[in-house]
């Protein structure tokens, strides 16, 4: 109970993420609201990880490079961008369109890794990315014939391929504590945001947080960024990644209510069906995965 208690907090703070970022528009810029909230973020997080940190440092200076790049990529590159996206299209339709990251990182680890598959899988993932496509394309299928995407929903699909290609690479996460794995991605992510600022300061877009601004930030940098990461690990602790994945599919779901409750936004038919097929083409390659099969060591000799 503590598990799922746990994951279902992390995911609804997840899924407010959407919400808070269609909420700052006009409060605070899209790159101005990734600075300041790794900005917190990072000096909250360094007072919790310090002394683990410098347990881990040897290890940590080894893998710099990666850590950083789990930051840039996966925590500023995919929050600018759907920071942005919100400027332009809805929050019901950015929660949905991040239920296409499972669907990418499948795609990815077949095309990098030539990981197994099988046919649930293919049959799940051509369901979920019917759904994506249905709500990129507003309900109609005609726009997407036409190349005519709304610019938002255009930047959220880019936003969706960077948080997989840094799923996808931490397969190449060092072994160190759950602490260390947090700040240094952090401050990856607070260095990566600052050029993002001043090119938004030189296009005359940067937009200085007032008073609800800084509430948004405050919020993104303290559920989003920190709550939720705690949580989520300490879940997957208690049941396992496998399982604890699973809740992943909630983000969507709770972005979406949240968007209709929180900010009024319109749920349109479409909407419904396009999460109906993304999240069941997802279960259905849940359930369909290729078993791993453990390969037996041989006998050590007496």
């Amino acid at each position: 109970m503590t598990a799922y208690i746990s994951l279902i907090i992390a995911t609804l703070c997840w899924g407010g993420n959407a919400v808070a970022g269609k909420l700052a528009v006009g409060h605070v810029s899209p790159m101005f609201l990734t600075f300041w909230r790794w900005f917190f973020a990072v000096a909250i997080i360094v007072v919790i990880s310090l002394p683990q940190l410098k347990k881990d440092w040897p290890v940590v200076r080894k893998h710099l490079p990666i850590l950083l790049f789990f930051g840039v990529v996966g925590y500023t590159g995919f929050n600018a961008m759907l920071y942005s996206a919100l400027q332009y299209t809805s929050a019901i339709n950015a929660a949905i369109e991040q239920a296409g990251i499972p669907m990418l990182i499948f795609l990815l680890n077949f095309l990098l890794f030539r990981a197994g598959v099988s046919l649930a899988q293919m049959v799940g993932f051509s369901l979920t990315l019917v759904g994506v496509a249905l709500t990129a394309a507003h309900g109609d299928f005609a726009t997407l014939l036409q190349l005519t995407l709304n610019f938002g929903d255009g930047l959220m699909l880019l936003a969706v391929i960077a948080y997989s290609v840094y799923t996808i690479s931490l397969r190449w996460k060092p072994a160190i504590h759950w602490k260390s794995l947090m700040a240094i991605p952090a401050l990856g992510a607070l260095l990566g945001s600052i050029p993002l600022v001043f090119w938004e300061a030189s296009n005359d877009a940067l937009i200085w947080p007032d008073s609800y601004g800084w509430t948004i930030t405050l919020f993104t940098a303290l559920f989003p960024s920190l709550v939720a990461q705690i949580l989520y690990i300490r879940g997957v602790e208690i049941i396992g990644a496998n399982r604890a994945g699973l809740f992943i599919n909630l983000v969507p779901v709770f972005g979406t209510l949240l968007s209709v409750i929180l900010i009024g936004e319109t749920l349109h038919v479409f909407h419904i069906v396009a999460l109906a097929l993304t999240l069941g083409g997802i279960a259905i390659a849940e359930k369909g995965r290729p078993p791993v099969v453990a390969v037996k060591k041989p006998a050590a000799a007496e």
